[in-house]
């Protein structure tokens, strides 16, 4: 078994390595923010227990609406994750968590895990936004377009209105979720 100190060493190291922002508040914790492009920034916690290292990041709050669908989305991106997987605490919050053997933790395996949850987190999170926050983005939508407020940070949900379009347009989606079919005609 490797001591925790040591421990420590090879995970700062790696940290240090990549040039990730981290705090280590005590001997076997730490907080590594990881810089994303949809979200912002994801905080995961690297924290040395007697037997495993825990890897726990904070994905998004619990969804507003499609709950079914959120967790259909997530229980099937979790077959394709490496070394963590999404859960959800008893508020409903969306988490990414894993767990590696402390004989297994080495920058290289660091790596892996922490790129993972990048990936997961920032790839997966204007997804779940769509899905579970739909109705709030489309208000939002509409409360900034009628104060002339900036949609900069909601440009990627443009979609979002048009399938609403669609749906007073008499497409039979009185939600507006369904995906838009173009052909030849609309290019």
């Amino acid at each position: 078994m490797t001591p925790p100190d040591s421990l420590d060493q090879v995970i700062a190291a790696a940290l240090d390595e990549r040039e990730l922002v981290y705090r280590h508040p005590q001997a076997g914790r730490f907080l590594v923010t990881l810089p994303g492009t949809k979200k912002q920034q994801t905080n995961c916690w690297l924290i040395v227990g007697k037997h495993a290292l825990s890897v726990e990041a904070f994905v998004c709050r619990s969804p507003d609406e499609a709950h079914e669908e959120v967790y259909r989305f997530l229980l099937r991106r979790n077959a394709r994750l490496y070394g963590v997987h999404y859960t959800i605490d008893r508020l409903g919050d969306i988490h990414l968590v894993g767990r590696v053997s402390l004989a297994a933790v080495s920058a290289d395996e660091l790596d892996r895990l922490l790129g993972q949850v990048l990936e997961a987190a920032d790839g997966d999170f204007n997804t779940l936004l769509e899905i579970g926050f739909a109705t709030a983005i489309r208000r939002e939508w509409e409360w900034r377009t009628s104060r002339g407020e900036s949609l900069a940070n909601l440009a990627a949900f443009a979609h979002l209105l048009e399938r609403a379009e669609d749906a007073d347009g008499g497409s039979g989606d009185p939600a507006g979720l369904r995906p838009r079919v173009t052909d030849d005609a609309d290019s």
